[in-house]
């Protein structure tokens, strides 16, 4: 008979034999059982360490798996997002196509005023460089004149003082004028004052002045 160990069941069949030799069998049977058990012992601890590298690694994939998911989505809605702008590109698209030859019969108007302009400004420049060779010219006779101002200063200072000197002799001359103009009219008064007063005399009077006239004329 075999046990659960896989050794063999003798007692039945060694009931008459020695017992010593019964304890040993027993004992060598108890030992490789004991093996038998250390073997299983190891193994069980070996798959239990198994399963929870297992386990360990099955959470790892489920967190990935996780992460995997997160990622999924979030490509997703960049898809989802580039999808949009593409048709959102392809409208502008048409749009813009529907502009070309708008914008290229601008483009024609834009370039013959950009030669208008540029010609313009080629007279602009041409009038500039005339002017500029105006202005220089101009210049060069302000300081022409300005250094000719500067060698005949004194003479032009002994003008200005010779004008402000008859200026003060005109002055001085309607002053005198306006004086003797006024001497002259109060002569004249006096004059006139005389004159009324010789009217007003008696005849008398007169006749006495006519005879000392008289007299002084013989004298």
């Amino acid at each position: 008979m075999v046990n659960g160990f896989g050794g063999r069941n003798d007692l039945g069949d060694s009931a008459g034999a020695d017992p010593q030799q019964t304890i040993q069998e027993l004992e060598q049977q108890a030992s490789k059982d004991k093996e038998a058990l250390d073997k299983l012992l190891v193994a069980y601890q070996a798959q239990e360490a198994d399963i929870s590298e297992m386990k360990a690694q099955v959470e790892t994939l489920n967190l990935e798996l996780i992460d995997k998911e997160t990622e999924k989505e979030g490509i997703n809605n960049l898809l989802s997002n580039l999808r949009r702008q593409k048709d959102e590109m392809e409208v502008d698209l048409a749009k813009a196509n529907t502009k070309i030859p708008y914008l290229e019969s601008k483009l024609e108007k834009t370039e013959e005023l950009l030669d208008r302009e540029k010609a313009r400004l080629g007279q602009v420049l041409t009038v500039a460089e005339e002017i500029d060779e105006s202005n220089q010219a101009a210049q060069s006779e302000l300081s022409a004149r300005d250094d000719w101002y500067v060698q005949h200063m004194q003479l032009f200072e002994d003008l200005n003082e010779a004008i402000q000197t008859r200026h003060d002799m005109i002055d001085r001359a309607i002053a005198t004028a306006k004086d003797i103009h006024s001497k002259q009219e109060s002569f004249q008064a006096q004059k006139q004052a005389v004159i009324e007063e010789i009217k007003e005399m008696t005849p008398e009077d007169e006749g006495q002045d006519e005879a000392e006239e008289s007299s002084s004329e013989n004298e």
